[in-house]
């Protein structure tokens, strides 16, 4: 059983989704529980999938949650939730639990994993318990946060998946008491969107590629991107901006209205990868799920890091390949038409390279499970 809760974009359900294909074809039953607002294009193959009342966050501030219909949530709605949740696992009574982000994130969702987890310690035949983490955490500026994390480590997990390459980022960059927790953790590598198979597509060679992953935040840059063009050496190249579910859809039409000729704006596509491949550049956000398809493909890019709210994570991301010489980071802060310009002006004249990262992280993930579980 997998809980994971996406809040604004999807990339926490996106990565979710690869590693529960993982291990559907490892031979497990997987039962996929899901708490944001339903998203209908994820491909899952041998998988049950249980969508719990859907919340998601009002804005990038993560400060006010809403239900489907927009209506801010309260403790009885809260209440029914989790007995809800309770009531799948009671039915379920998996064999191992996995927790995406949380004890290490996700900490508005206590309300529901607290009873959860007891409940899991609770039973005569006890789950396996995992958290499942991404390769660079927000730490915690609160005093006492990091140490609650490890008391709940402590008292409920028996494993923790880290899903990054431990050459480059650990989890003690992030999180100052992993010493006290490696026992525990196991580097997976990265999970990523098995390699596309898809032929170049004439027509599509060459051209700046401008995504903002599935969620809302994103307009601003794609905004930005369309007034960049005509600053950028690039600007005889086409332009395609893709759009995610976030981006309402009178959002998207000022989009289309904004964008001349020479500038494509559409939704974002199944063949995203392919696209990299044979793009001039990429621009996008730092999000863990774009960082591993642009890895993956060695496409040049110019990546604006998220870091509303105070968030760090893409930012660290960033700087980290940065600083490998494998992008350009522009901060969100210093984003103007004239400067991701510049940024993609000094893209363009990289060469497109790979990077030796471990990026088989969902397989990893299943051997090991079937390695705890002696299956």
């Amino acid at each position: 059983m997998i809980y994971v809760q996406h809040l604004l974009g999807i990339g926490h359900l996106r990565r979710t989704s690869f590693l529960a294909n993982a291990f559907a074809i490892h031979d497990f039953e997987v039962h996929l529980v899901t708490g944001g607002m339903p998203v209908s294009d994820l491909s899952l193959r041998g998988i049950d999938c249980h969508q719990l009342p859907p919340m998601r966050s009002l804005d990038g501030q993560f400060n006010q949650f809403v239900d489907e219909f927009g209506d801010l949530i309260n403790a009885h709605w809260k209440q029914q939730r989790c007995n809800r949740l309770l009531r799948l696992f009671d039915d379920l009574s998996p064999d191992a639990l996995i927790t995406e982000t949380f004890p290490f994130g996700r900490r508005m969702m206590r309300f529901e994993l607290l009873p959860l987890l007891k409940a899991a310690r609770q039973q005569d035949s006890s789950p396996l318990v995992i958290a499942s983490l991404r390769d660079i955490l927000q730490p915690k500026s609160k005093l006492g946060r990091d140490e609650e994390i490890h008391a709940l480590v402590e008292s409920y997990f028996d494993k923790i998946l880290v899903h990054g390459d431990e050459r480059y980022a650990t989890l003690g960059d992030t999180y100052s008491l992993a010493s006290e927790i490696a026992h525990k953790t196991f580097y997976t590598g990265y999970i990523s969107e098995p390699a596309a198979s898809e032929q170049i597509r004439p027509g599509n060679e060459n051209e700046v590629l401008v995504s903002g992953g599935g969620g809302a935040v994103s307009f601003r840059l794609l905004k930005t991107a369309i007034d960049a063009r005509p600053l950028s050496k690039l600007n005889r190249h086409t332009w395609r901006l893709l759009a995610g579910h976030g981006i309402d859809a009178n959002s998207f039409a000022q989009l289309q209205n904004a964008a001349g000729r020479g500038i494509i704006v559409e939704r974002n596509r199944s063949d995203f990868q392919a696209l990299l491949k044979q793009c001039a550049v990429s621009i996008s956000q730092a999000g863990y799920n774009t960082v591993c398809d642009i890895l993956r493909t060695g496409a040049r890019a110019v990546m604006v890091p998220f870091s509303d709210a105070d968030e760090v994570e893409q930012s660290l991301r960033a700087r980290l390949l940065q600083q490998h010489d494998r992008v350009i980071s522009l901060e969100q802060q210093a984003l103007t038409a004239e400067s991701l310009a510049t940024a993609v002006d000094l893209a363009s004249e990289m060469p497109r390279q790979s990077i030796d990262m471990r990026m088989d992280g969902a397989n990893v993930s299943a051997g090991l499970l079937q390695e705890w579980l002696n299956v």
